[in-house]
């Protein structure tokens, strides 16, 4: 398997190529194609703004489409999401070859790359929610394979952040680890990302999505919420719900098989990038997380979208997940791409 992934994708070069190259824009050095930080700058446009953080989901109801994805036999394939962690439940579920996590935010890149370097340094699961949040890892690590999730939570809760010199051993840990990656950052990129990290440690499981300029809203949920959610029949499918979940997104990290990508759903290049890989790879769309991105998308913005996603390789069992809001809270819900498409 890991064999195939790997010639599968051996198609990157000639087809990156072709793609933007953003960072030499701001005379940074081009890294090689065929590499996890080639992908990453030839897939990526410029960047935009958005007023949230965006550190973690607002969206308390994204776990209740997961029999939907079950049922309909969209698994495999290539994954596309934007935003945060919550990717990272999807892409445990779907079991997907490939995932690229598009966003217009570049902060969401910095993001993803701490991501995967917990991914990297951490065993199990509890130790990736320890280094997430600075906190000391349990003795025997072993031993907490088979925990539960609360067990898992109720120690993250009750353990407090490590001192200042394990606090600057692990940003030098994470550092040097995302610099491993290659992907061309300057120093106040890494200002940014350890000011991430610092905001997880501080907060803790109680952290909380935030917005600029905008009051926060008690009905959004903390980071422990969104761990601990469950869909409507009460089942747990965060990916830190099982080790087996864990250590599948972990080995695709280490494949360097999420690659986050910096672009805008409703633009001309990522997205159109990313499906010209997906068909020379022979590859369909399982899922698209697309958030409630489609409620910023207007006029010829839109009509891009349905472009690309129509020029997304799928097939009937492709779906689109979707949120919506009301009063701050959210609704989580699936359509297929093939209606989506024909019904544009």
């Amino acid at each position: 398997m890991r064999l195939r992934g790997t010639l599968r994708y051996s198609v990157l070069p000639a087809l990156l190529a072709l793609g933007v190259t953003t960072w030499a824009l701001h005379g940074i050095a081009q890294p090689a194609a065929s590499s996890f930080a080639g992908r990453v700058q030839h897939l990526s446009e410029e960047g935009g703004d958005f007023d949230t953080d965006n550190l973690i989901s607002n969206e308390r109801s994204y776990l209740e489409v997961i029999p939907a994805l079950k049922s309909s036999g969209a698994s495999g394939g290539a994954y596309l999401g934007v935003g945060p962690d919550q990717n990272f439940s999807y892409i445990a579920q779907l079991r997907p070859a490939i995932a690229f996590i598009v966003d217009i935010r570049r902060d969401n890149l910095l993001l993803h790359l701490l991501f995967k370097a917990l991914f990297a340094a951490a065993r199990t699961r509890v130790e990736y929610l320890a280094l997430l949040t600075g906190r000391p890892a349990p003795a025997r690590l072993d031993t907490w394979r088979e925990a539960s999730l609360e067990r898992v939570v109720g120690y993250i809760d009750e353990a407090q952040p490590e001192g200042a010199d394990a606090a600057r051993q692990l940003d030098r840990r994470m550092h040097d680890a995302i610099a491993g990656f290659g992907v061309p950052l300057t120093d106040a990129d890494y200002a940014t990302i350890q000011r991430f990290h610092h905001t997880f440690v501080t907060g803790g499981l109680s952290l909380k999505f935030e917005s600029r300029g905008r009051p926060p809203q008690r009905a959004y949920p903390t980071l422990r919420d969104l761990i601990v959610a469950t869909d409507r029949a009460g089942r747990s499918w965060n990916f830190l719900a099982s080790e087996k979940d864990f250590q599948f997104v972990k080995s695709l990290e280490a494949k360097d098989l999420v690659i986050p990508v910096v672009g805008d759903l409703g633009g001309t290049h990522a997205v159109a990038a990313i499906a010209e890989l997906m068909a020379a790879s022979n590859e369909r769309l399982s899922a698209f997380y697309i958030s409630n991105v489609e409620t910023y998308l207007t006029g010829g913005k839109y009509l891009q979208f349905v472009k690309n996603v129509t020029r997304l390789p799928h097939d009937g069992r492709s779906l689109i997940i979707r949120s919506t809001f009301r009063a701050s809270i959210s609704s989580s819900d699936t359509q297929p791409v093939n209606q989506f498409v024909t019904t544009q």
